[in-house]
């Protein structure tokens, strides 16, 4: 997907307040049982097309109305991703001025979690 330049260059500015995790790290924490929380910030007609199994939904739009009632503990680690990597970037900048402090960006979203071979479902979880 082409992205407008201003979306790009903001995105790029957040980048620098966010850490970033590769979906190979993340899936080696599912398969450890790291305790995580996996949000998916993509919209309903996406996540209709399947999540990384053990994900919830929080979509862009809503995210920070609703993350302190799904994920109350501020210390918890909680990594985002969307469909490319844009999105989740600015999610979890947003979500560390609300005072999270373990939060990362899963780089390259769900696309590179598909073109890395690993399976999607179509059910939210919840906490991994």
């Amino acid at each position: 997907m082409k992205h407008n330049p201003a979306f790009v260059r903001l995105v790029e500015e957040a980048r620098g307040h966010v850490q970033e995790c590769s979906v190979e790290s993340v899936k080696q924490q599912l398969e450890e049982g790291v305790p995580c929380y996996l949000v998916d910030v993509r919209e309903d007609h996406e996540v209709a097309s399947g999540m990384v199994p053990g994900a919830i939904h929080l979509g862009k739009g809503i995210l920070e109305r609703d993350i302190e009632a799904t994920i109350p503990d501020k210390l918890a680690t909680v990594i985002f991703y969307c469909g490319g990597g844009y999105r989740s970037v600015l999610a979890a900048e947003n979500v560390q001025k609300m005072g999270y402090t373990h939060v990362w960006s899963m780089e390259g979203g769900i696309k590179a979690w598909k073109d890395a071979g690993y399976s999607l479902t179509v059910k939210s979880a919840g906490m991994i």
